[in-house]
């Protein structure tokens, strides 16, 4: 993986981060100098440090392209029946979807927590990981649509509400029953 200056890359703990500068370092005294790429997260600004040698090892990657949105907009809108309804099983799977780096499962991690906070409400912890994944994915979904942050959040609350919140649909009376119904009601206000 060859990055250069102002490149976005991926950081699976932190989101996207906008490449600051490649330096060679020596942050433990050693005498012996290692390439790093000093990286600023997108979102608040901290500044990361990570050895060149090592990217691969802690999952830093370029953000999903806009061709590859696609692909996440489905993993979005379409509910897992897998997911473990024991919480302390469900919670560590989503830890390991989020410190997996992949993309696809960061989205499922927000859509089966989206769903959960639909049908119930989340715990602490829960509600704290939804957070966090929402960021990240709001923070790799923007530099591929080139929008602000507000568009990508929009964008992936749209993508939600194509699958796993999708509005319930009002049922709809037919026109003669709701006639009925408030020539009822007038006839008993005559009363």
């Amino acid at each position: 993986m060859d990055f250069k200056k102002d490149d976005i890359v991926i950081y699976p703990q932190h989101g996207a981060c906008r490449v600051r500068a490649i330096k060679k370092l020596d942050p433990f005294g050693t005498g012996k100098k290692e390439e790093y790429l000093l990286l600023v997260t997108v979102i608040n600004e901290m500044e990361l440090k990570v050895p060149v040698a090592k990217l691969g090892d802690v999952g830093v990657r370029p953000p999903v392209n806009a061709d590859e949105l696609e692909d996440l907009v489905a993993v979005l809108s379409k509910p897992d029946p897998r997911v473990p309804s024991n919480w302390s099983r469900r919670f560590k799977n989503h830890q390991e979807k989020l410190k997996s780096g992949d993309v696809y499962q960061v989205a499922e991690v927000v859509r089966n927590l989206a769903a959960r906070n639909r049908d119930a409400s989340l715990s602490a912890a829960e509600r704290t990981m939804y957070d966090r994944a929402r960021v990240n994915l709001i923070s790799e979904i923007q530099p591929a649509l080139r929008v602000t942050r507000e568009e990508a959040e929009e964008f992936l609350n749209r993508a939600l509400e194509r699958g796993v919140l999708k509005p319930a649909k009002a049922a709809k009376k037919p026109a003669a029953a709701v006639a009925a119904t408030k020539s009822t009601s007038d006839d008993d206000d005559e009363d």
